[in-house]
């Protein structure tokens, strides 16, 4: 039984024998973890609505601690946008602004995106725009460099997911993002030769590796990224339901990536580890059903070992309800394997790594290595300590580290694993609330260093979206993952998930 369907029970019961007792106009008295809950939604929606240009209701990609107009990003992205307004569904339903404003400001955001250039043969939006006059970007704000406007899958499904949860929160808004959403083509990155999607293409062509070509037979061709997303755990899956469900991307396609890459040989000893499982057949698709092993547990590893990977789409997909032996088993245990290596093996204190801005300047991708296919791994500290776990029979394992340096958290990681890990989750935040100078007016800035305590004292509307999705379905019974429970995706994705049973059991260690 998952956590939120045990609790809805208990208080259902609770109530059928307590209710005689209780006076219709008794106040209602807030638990502890909910008030702080509040405080943590209440804030960061603070910095979301900061974000917001007034003028187009597009939201900047970052700001400053001080949440001044004059520190926002000049440039945004179809992601952020999305983030913006599943955000201020998130505030409306949490009780932070009115349904009147929640409707006002999702409405100005829809009719500037209705004029956004987009590549119109596949409905998808550019990555880069101008938050302030919506025009698409051809040279980047920050330093003035070339830009080769690129239309992202993973990009274009957060916007669509957003686009979706208007059409189910917003009714008087339903048509308009519909007429967005219902345009946006994903067949335009499925390849069906490898039954992957592309990261992405260019309508011309780019200074970098590019293919031409048109899954869709239009004229004339994009310009496709030369790889593909082969990896199943990562978040590039949102997307790849979006398509599913709406029946522009076969159902085959489910089973198309890999859970490890094959181990049937030494081809692929280059990754990770080898993985432990079997070969098993799903819509006649003979998929490699493996597992990667650390310390004990046994899971689908993600890319590079980062929490937004992995846990991201379950803020709107509900996988661990209809995954009862994949999703439910993985993810948490991903959460307990990163609160183990930040908490023991690297003996940080501290725990949850996922890319965001680094402390000492720029933005990074952190993670935990062991956990993801990528040989190079995610670290999780700033000297960048990896560990080589060898490929059983083709790659002899090194020596594990014997320390970790500085290691580098981020708070929006412990927000994803509130589902899954609840206690541990609000005390790890609290933590760094206490012991580091890790949170301001619009909440947790953005990733500590919990070595040196310098913190990133800014606030990105990719990582705070993720942070009011994951506040607004603790306190609003699952609001966000409502328009992804019913209809085409419990219809041609819950199937898919509700036939395959990943290889967790601990079978041994690579």
């Amino acid at each position: 039984m998952n956590r939120t369907f045990r609790l809805a029970v208990t208080a259902a019961a609770a109530g059928a024998v307590m209710s005689p007792l209780v006076l219709p106009s008794a106040p209602a008295v807030a638990k502890p973890k909910d008030a702080t809950l509040r405080t943590y939604t209440a804030d960061t929606w603070r910095s979301m609505a900061a974000m917001a240009d007034p003028g187009t209701g597009l939201v900047s990609d970052n700001i400053g601690a001080d949440l001044s107009p004059a520190s926002r990003a000049e440039y945004t992205s179809p992601t952020n946008i999305g983030a913006y307004i599943w955000s201020a569904v998130a505030a409306r339903k949490t009780g932070l602004i009115s349904k009147k404003e929640e409707v006002r400001r999702v409405k100005q955001t829809l009719t500037t995106l209705s004029r956004l250039e987009i590549h119109e043969p596949s409905g998808m939006f550019y990555n880069w725009y101008d938050p302030k006059t919506g025009a698409k970007l051809t040279a980047w704000p920050v330093d003035g460099n070339t830009l080769y406007p690129f239309l992202s899958s993973v990009d274009n499904g957060w916007l669509a997911a957003a686009l979706a949860i208007v059409k189910d929160q917003i009714p008087q808004l339903g048509k308009q993002a519909e007429a967005i959403r219902t345009e946006m083509d994903f067949g335009y990155y499925y390849n069906p030769a490898e039954r992957q999607i592309r990261g992405g293409f260019w309508k011309e062509p780019p200074a970098e590796c590019s293919i031409a070509g048109n899954y869709r037979g239009d004229s004339p061709p994009v310009y496709y990224t030369c790889h593909h997303y082969g990896a199943f755990n990562t978040e590039p899956r949102m997307a790849s339901y979006l398509g599913i469900a709406d029946q522009q991307i076969p159902q085959e396609h489910y089973f198309g990536t890999f859970r490890t890459f094959p181990g049937d040989n030494c081809d692929w000893s280059w990754t990770e580890q080898r993985g432990v499982g079997e070969y098993r057949t799903y819509l006649g698709q003979r998929v490699f059903e493996a597992s990667y092993g650390y310390r004990g547990m046994r899971f689908v590893p993600s890319w590079g070992g980062s929490m937004f990977e992995a846990l991201m789409v379950p803020l709107f997909v509900p996988e661990e309800k209809w995954g009862a032996r994949s999703w439910a088993i993985n993810h948490p245990t991903y959460v307990q394997a990163q609160i183990e290596h930040g908490m023991d093996e690297a003996g940080y204190g501290y725990w949850g790594f996922s890319p965001s801005n680094n402390p000492a300047g720029g933005y990074r991708e952190y993670g935990v290595d062991q956990l993801g296919m990528n040989p190079d791994g995610y670290s999780s500290d700033q000297e960048r300590t990896t560990v080589d776990e060898g490929y059983a029979g083709c790659r002899p394992a090194q020596p594990a580290p014997t320390s970790y340096g500085n290691g580098v958290v981020t708070p929006h990681a412990s927000f994803l694993a509130l589902r899954y890990a609840p206690g541990p989750a609000l005390a790890n935040l609290a933590k760094l609330r206490q012991n580091f100078d890790a949170y301001g007016p619009g909440g947790f800035y953005d990733a500590v260093d919990v070595g040196t305590g310098e913190v990133s004292k800014r606030y990105l509307s990719l990582d705070q979206g993720m942070v009011m999705a994951a506040l607004g379905n603790e306190l609003g019974g699952d609001v966000l993952r409502r328009a992804f429970s019913k209809g085409p995706m419990e219809r041609r994705v819950a199937p898919l998930m509700r036939m395959e049973e990943f290889s967790l059991a601990p079978t041994g260690t690579p």
